[in-house]
């Protein structure tokens, strides 16, 4: 199976942070915003679920969100996820299906570190799911420039130049 023919079959649309994706849950039930830590603006849905596709040629830039975010893998090449949390440490993991390597099926993602990914093999695909708690909105994304980003962490501005877009 090509890439091309994931993201026709599902229509999967190109996603700020590079990559492709489309949303295929989104629970009915809210939480209220009264409810939610303070940093969220607005009311939220329990949980939202995305399929997202990132090929070797394209990679998913350094952002991060409000919540935790499951990373579930589902075909093609493995990925490696690169983190970088709230206090400057970094490290990744690789997500696939080759456990005896010490890949993993599932990650996930703590609320607020900053991340990216991108496909470990050349000329393959990746093939995953990511399901956000409580839901996802575009106002708890924040997709930092270079500038923006090596400031805040000038001793990982060799990782953030080269998983970064702008």
């Amino acid at each position: 199976m090509k890439a091309q023919e994931i993201i026709d079959h599902f229509n999967l649309i190109a996603h700020p942070e590079g990559g492709y994706y489309k949303e295929v849950a989104r629970s009915k039930g809210l939480i209220l915003e009264k409810n939610l830590a303070e940093y969220f603006e607005g009311n939220r849905n329990y949980y939202t679920s995305i399929y997202f596709l990132l090929t070797s040629d394209k990679f998913s830039a350094f952002h991060k969100i409000n919540q935790d975010e499951i990373w579930h893998f589902y075909q093609g090449s493995s990925l490696k996820l690169h983190l970088i949390s709230p206090d400057g440490k970094y490290s990744f993991v690789i997500i696939g299906n080759d456990f005896k390597n010490n890949e993993v099926f599932q990650f996930t993602v703590p609320a607020h570190y900053y991340f990216s990914a991108e496909v470990i093999q050349k000329n393959s695909f990746s093939l995953v799911g990511c399901t956000v708690a409580p839901g996802f909105d575009f106002r708890d994304f924040v997709l930092p420039s270079y500038k923006e980003l090596s400031n805040e962490f000038p001793n990982h501005a060799k990782i953030i130049k080269e998983l970064t877009r702008h």
